[in-house]
């Protein structure tokens, strides 16, 4: 029961993301920013091997899998505020936890439609090359775990945020700082350095998928990531829902 009540607020966020401009938008300029960075970086001008060519294309995408996550999840919870619907959420018979799970539902299946649409670009590789279906399916994988972090983050912002401005900056600050963790992780000594590394949210845990491997801790580094920023939007959920 508590899972088809998530599938219920799931569905109805789904229909608002087709049934407005937003969702398209964000479709149509991921997959034209796409094709041009695989054009430009991946294919390039050098001959590369398939394998790199896939590899280079997963790196670049990974980027643009993040900036769709914010900006699917910035009105999930900030516009309900902005419209004043969610004091009808507030009364109706769901619990936070529900309410919460059933958003982050219906962001990834919309973000999971993104990348199924995206396949063409590593599909142009076989036209002049061979790549291998486990390098494809560990990449996209990623995609949809490092997407799922950039969802969760600022799904946790929009909870938080009077606006959906607001939950897009504050959701775009926390990802942009756990994204150069590893950066300052270079500069760091041990312990730190290790400590910073394993918390980035991109380089350690994405560059062995990129290359077709992948690692069951990155997988459990990056659901991590989503549950404890999900945990955390049911929280504020709830003290504003007592607050009224």
């Amino acid at each position: 029961m508590p899972m088809r009540k998530s599938w219920l607020v799931a569905r109805r966020e789904l229909g608002s993301f087709f049934n407005t401009w937003m969702g398209w938008i964000i479709v149509a300029a991921a997959l034209f920013i796409d094709g041009l960075l695989f054009n430009a970086f991946a294919v390039g001008q050098q001959p590369k091997l398939s394998a790199d060519v896939l590899a280079d294309f997963f790196y670049f995408a990974s980027g643009i899998a993040i900036v769709a996550g914010i900006l699917l999840a910035m009105r999930l919870i900030a516009e309900e505020k902005q419209n004043g619907t969610i004091t009808l959420l507030y009364t109706s018979p769901i619990t936070e936890r529900e309410m919460v799970y059933g958003k982050f539902i219906s962001a990834m299946v919309f973000l999971m439609i993104l990348h199924v649409v995206s396949l063409y670009l590593p599909a142009l590789i076989m036209m002049k090359g061979k790549i291998s279906f486990g390098h494809l399916a560990a990449g996209y994988l990623n995609l949809v775990l490092i997407g799922g972090a950039a969802v969760s983050i600022t799904l946790f912002a929009s909870a938080m945020a009077s606006n959906q401005l607001t939950a897009a900056v504050v959701g775009t600050m926390i990802t942009v700082t756990l994204l150069v963790l590893w950066i300052v992780a270079d500069i760091s000594s041990s312990p730190f350095k290790e400590i910073l590394s394993h918390l980035a949210l991109h380089n350690r845990h994405f560059t062995s998928s990129a290359k077709g491997i992948v690692k069951l801790s990155d997988v459990v580094y990056y659901v991590s990531v989503c549950v404890f920023f999900l945990e955390c939007s049911v929280r504020v959920v709830e003290s504003r829902r007592w607050q009224g």
